[in-house]
């Protein structure tokens, strides 16, 4: 592997003058402001909830944004990830020897706080882009070049990221499996017992109707690096586009669908979004009343009322469970949406709750057909 990542420093978002991502992500989610800067057309805002960090690029100017790179793309959405690694300039003559794109080759960044080295390379996911920093010995909120922010403390009903996941074009997984792996050491994570890394975790959604190909990477022994989920469809026949092919269309092409936000509350960091006007998918009604779901969700500890009041999945058994809910999308595009997950043991993906999710987003496209 080229350039092995440590850490998940930041998600960057970019988007066009006036929209208020920002202000969507404090008021809604919980975030709070921990570092910005403004230079050159551009107002760049670092957002926090304890480990998990958004950074909101917002305009545009001659140059790229710190950190980060101008996607000149039409359609807001988060378009860079960005990773601590041991050494950004070794890393990014690696990458470049690997056949990797590095549209901006290595920066050093220094103020009063400490120095930053990084580099951005391409992905051939679509619009990402990847940052790799290095910012041993740096002693700031968050990166150089950024004035800290002094707020509130937040509700803290985000810990950190759990998972990243990206829509990708049919048949494209074992191409990008192979890319994270040699170029930042991600390793495919069995969703299922004798999982094929070839061919991932398929989850159809019914008969003849389609469904969903997920295959997971994780950096071993690395919990600072969240999961990286490859998303594509399964050929079928659907009403209409399901979510991954409904992303690539608005999105144009390949990208980062959304991030699965880590609750170690879940009931009440629901609560708290939806009290604050957040706005979140529906489960599909049938959902709660599939045989054996109220004995499973007694069995973790929940309420079943409660879990469909407040729109809840949870999958699980032996023990070991998971418990998910779903925005809608942050952008009138309806593409990028997040998600809030708690883990009470389990640690893939319930195959009852990505059906749930497919489901969902179709009668959410119909009803917005019908509007």
């Amino acid at each position: 592997m080229a350039a092995p990542a440590r850490r998940l420093c930041h998600i960057a978002f970019h988007v066009p003058p006036g929209l208020p991502l920002a202000r969507d992500l404090q008021h809604f989610f919980g975030f709070q402001p921990l570092a910005v800067r403004e230079a050159a057309g551009w107002r760049q805002l670092a957002l926090r909830s304890r480990d998990a960090v958004f950074l909101v690029n917002e305009g545009g100017g001659p140059g790229e944004p710190l950190y980060g790179l101008d996607p000149h793309h039409p359609v807001p959405g988060a378009t860079n990830l960005c990773f601590d690694v041991a050494n950004a300039g070794a890393a990014a003559r690696e990458l470049a020897a690997l056949g990797c794109s590095v549209p901006v080759p290595p920066v050093n960044v220094r103020d009063a706080q400490g120095t930053a080295t990084y580099a951005v390379v391409s992905s051939p996911a679509g619009n990402l882009s990847l940052t790799l920093v290095e910012r041993t010995g740096f002693c700031g909120p968050f990166l150089p070049g950024f004035r800290p922010v002094s707020s509130a403390p937040g509700p803290g009903w985000v810990s950190h990221v759990d998972h990243l996941t990206l829509a990708c074009k049919p048949s494209s997984s074992p191409k990008l499996m192979r890319w994270f792996h040699d170029c930042l050491g991600f390793h495919h994570l069995p969703l299922s017992p004798g999982e094929d890394p070839e061919l991932g975790l398929e989850v159809a959604a019914g008969s003849g109707r389609g469904g969903l190909r997920l295959t997971a990477l994780q950096v071993p022994t690395n919990n600072l690096v969240p999961t990286l989920v490859l998303a594509e469809s399964l050929l079928g026949v659907t009403e209409g586009q399901d979510q991954v092919e409904q992303f690539l269309a608005r999105n144009g092409g390949p990208g980062l669908q959304h991030v699965g936000l880590y609750t170690p509350n879940i009931m009440e960091a629901t609560e708290g979004v939806a009290g604050a006007g957040g706005q979140l998918l529906t489960p599909p009604e049938a959902y709660y009343q599939q045989p054996g779901k109220e004995k499973q969700i007694l069995a973790a500890g929940h309420k079943p009322s409660l879990l469909a009041q407040q729109g809840v999945l949870l999958d699980g058994d032996r023990g070991k469970f998971l418990l998910q809910v779903f925005t809608k999308s942050l952008f009138a595009e309806d593409t990028f949406f997040l998600e809030l997950i708690q883990r009470q043991g389990a640690t893939g993906f319930g195959q009852g709750n990505i059906r749930a999710l497919w489901q969902s987003v179709q009668e959410q496209a119909a009803r917005g057909q019908e509007a």
